[in-house]
């Protein structure tokens, strides 16, 4: 009797490790992450729970190699080397990787519990460490503008997918912004709420990169 991974004559085989994280992928895009469990999985691809540990022992591992397959080719957008201005280079690494982790509902929260160290990840960190050696970095600054640039690009995305959540509810919500300045005195936050209760995360997202870059410059100089 065939095992329920196993393929049929003529068939492909139900379950393999690309088909399993593609699927996982869906699954998130359709429900979210606090919906996506190895049984719901399991059952989607039409096999038993216990079958998917072959590939991934655990959840964490699930989604660390979900990680992984989000940013595949973000270490592209560095360009080649020597072509471009650091700062420049450094700004479309981080835009690529926000852009990758839109991509996929929750994306920022899966890649933020997950520390992956395969070529898409580490090629990526390699690029960014690689752009600002070359624009006159010591090792050490540039190790730790990657975290910099890194953490500010997750966490902004964060923020962002939270205030977007399909249910609602989110930190951003404007209207309970708007009435909680209201209701206090709040006279600069009342001048500044237009762009508070934004949602245009791109320019939000854009100022604070520029402010990141220009104390990169600080340090370089």
């Amino acid at each position: 009797m065939s095992t329920p991974s196993s393929p049929t004559r003529g068939r492909p085989a139900r379950l393999s490790q690309a088909r399993t994280l593609q699927t996982a992928l869906d699954l998130l895009d359709e429900s979210g992450l606090d919906a996506l469990t190895m049984r719901r999985l399991a059952d989607a691809m039409g096999v038993q729970a216990g079958a998917l540990y072959r590939y991934f022992a655990t959840k964490q591992d699930l989604l660390t190699a979900m990680a992984e397959r989000m940013v595949g080719g973000v270490a592209d957008a560095a360009g080649p080397t020597g072509e471009g201005d650091w700062s420049e280079r450094v700004a479309r690494l981080a835009r690529a990787l926000r852009t990758a982790l839109l991509a996929h509902r929750d994306g920022a929260r899966v890649f933020a519990g997950t520390h992956s160290t395969g070529p898409n990840t580490l090629g990526f960190a390699d690029s960014l460490v690689g752009v600002l050696r070359e624009g006159g970095f010591d090792d050490g600054e540039a190790a730790r503008a990657l975290y910099s640039v890194a953490n500010f690009t997750v966490g902004h995305t964060l923020e962002e997918q939270a205030a977007l959540r399909p249910e609602g509810g989110g930190p951003a919500d404007a209207g309970v912004l708007r009435e909680a300045v209201a209701a206090g005195t709040y006279p600069h936050l009342a001048a500044a709420l237009p762009v508070l209760t934004s949602t245009d995360f791109t320019a939000h997202f854009e100022f604070g990169l520029r402010v990141l870059l220009e104390g990169l410059r600080a340090v370089q100089r």
